[in-house]
């Protein structure tokens, strides 16, 4: 039996603590924010709409491990998310892009996704070499789509030019011939937390060797009373930045309650628009989540913004074309290879963007390997 330091109560440090706690080890899990579940963190409102304090987080996965281990904690709401995105002339239509948006922007009648391609082929601009965000647009869906749909979202998102940006980050973003409007068309498992994540976090560290303490702060001093840390701070702030800064863009979320009347039946809106926002989403269209029917429903509108003029809020990792700052985590990560007491674990502890399935089987696998139940 071990007693363990885990730092932070998100999704990687709960998955931790669990796996830990099963297998007979005490497990105290610190966080500095007042609550649990990390940026998965939802509450119901006094309007009686529930909402994620940090933006939506839509569960997606054919991962079957990780359902299976995430089912243990709660029941589901089936639900297929889609997403819009408002034109310069106030029409809504499918992001990402898909035949019906093709039809909108370029005004023709397409029926067939061989048509789409056509056309598609017709506007792409040829690249040598696939580099940026840029190259790979360009490529696949020219220069019209790209310039209304991608190349200002970016700009507002994450602070820079597509043609700075890894081409990684747009190819998550599938170009589709045919009408599918589902943003995760690949997925075999879509759903929301019945009773939200909250209620499910409190379900996974529910056990008599785990103890949460909130409200408090990493120390080296703290994390040496016991005899493992896992650790999801920043690697770059554990380490005081010395060997260099790692950026992210962090996001402020404007929540406004809105008369029902006037609120949108979409769950998501896109803005291609030239304002600092980037995104609306209306929480009452979510399955589970319009609790008690009042007056009023609840609107978040994201801002993006360097996370240094949001309180330190660490949500994406920038990965540029040039993979300048992986290159600062690999010095990182190698340094921190060789402690074995400490463990960086989660998005800030790798530095990468993962989504929440991503997290959970990271997690359950490396957690294994130290337990020796994984290879």
């Amino acid at each position: 039996m071990t007693h363990c330091l885990i730092v932070g109560a998100g999704l990687a440090g709960a998955v931790y603590a669990r796996q830990l706690a099963e297998t007979g080890h005490d497990v105290d899990v610190i966080d500095k924010r007042d609550h649990i579940a990390g940026n998965c963190f939802d509450y119901v409102h006094e309007t009686g709409v529930r909402v994620h304090r940090y933006g939506p987080h839509l569960f997606h996965t054919s991962n079957s491990r990780v359902v299976d281990w995430f089912s243990r904690f709660t029941d589901w709401v089936p639900y297929e998310h889609e997403v819009l995105a408002r034109l310069p002339n106030g029409r809504l239509c499918p992001m990402p892009v898909n035949l019906d948006t093709v039809n909108a922007v370029f005004g023709t009648d397409l029926e067939h996704p061989e048509q789409v391609q056509a056309l598609l082929a017709q506007k792409s601009v040829p690249r040598d070499r696939i580099v940026s965000a840029d190259d790979y647009l360009l490529a696949h869906v020219g220069p019209e789509l790209t310039n209304l749909f991608f190349r200002p979202y970016t700009a507002k998102m994450w602070g820079m030019d597509l043609s700075k940006i890894d081409a990684a980050v747009v190819r998550r973003l599938q170009i589709r011939t045919t009408r599918d409007k589902r943003y995760f068309p690949n997925d075999t498992f879509q759903a929301l937390p019945a009773e939200g994540y909250t209620r499910a976090f409190e379900r996974i560290l529910d056990h008599d060797r785990i103890r949460v303490t909130l409200g408090k702060a990493f120390s080296k001093e703290l994390a040496e009373r016991y005899e493992v840390c896992f650790n999801s701070m920043p690697i770059d702030e554990y380490y005081d930045f010395d060997l260099g800064e790692l950026p992210y863009r962090s996001i402020r979320f404007h929540l406004s309650a809105v008369a029902v009347e006037e609120a949108q039946p979409h769950a998501t809106i896109n803005y291609t628009d030239a304002s600092p926002y980037t995104r609306e989403t209306w929480w009452h269209t979510l399955p589970g989540h319009w609790l008690s029917k009042n007056s009023h429903v609840l609107r978040t509108i994201e801002e993006p913004c360097d996370y240094r003029v949001n309180g330190m809020e660490r949500y994406y990792p920038i990965k540029t074309s040039d993979n300048l700052y992986d290159g600062v985590y690999d010095r990182y990560a190698e340094r921190g290879a060789s402690d074995e007491h400490t463990y960086f674990i989660g998005r800030c502890g790798t530095y990468q963007y993962l989504d929440m399935h991503q997290v959970i089987n990271q997690s359950l696998v490396h957690v294994g390997k130290w337990l020796g139940m994984e290879p």
